[in-house]
């Protein structure tokens, strides 16, 4: 089992910043890949942004170089920075991962709760 929190939503302002983070826990043996993805009211989820265990990064080009996503390897937590934002970020922002608990074991994925991050003056 693993468990992913996300934290660091809420009420940001047009042009402003929020940072999430998500820290994973449980059975990890390795992480094969983590991301963040979001889904807006009456549309369906997609990517944000994603980072593998060699630090390949792949972004939506709807947050390209507004948002940055990283990770901490000591702490297995993930983050995405996100700056400039819009309104068209509202969204509730979920952090995934794909792990496996041991050298041998499949890999499986994971998602959090969600975090809800609402753009809006």
């Amino acid at each position: 089992q693993v468990q992913l929190v996300e934290s660091g939503g809420g009420l940001g302002q047009p042009g402003g910043s929020l940072r999430l983070s998500c820290a994973a826990s449980g059975s990890i043996f390795t992480i094969a890949l983590m991301g963040w993805y979001r889904q807006a009211p009456g549309k369906q989820r997609e990517l944000v942004a994603s980072i593998t265990s060699d630090e390949r990064i792949n972004y939506a080009d709807s947050v390209k170089g507004r948002f940055t996503i990283s990770r901490d390897n000591t702490k297995n937590t993930l983050y995405l920075q996100m700056h400039s934002l819009k309104p068209e970020d509202t969204a509730v922002y979920y952090c995934n991962g794909v792990f496996r608990a041991t050298s041998v074991a499949p890999y499986t994925q994971w998602w959090g709760k969600g975090t809800l991050v609402t753009v809006s003056s």
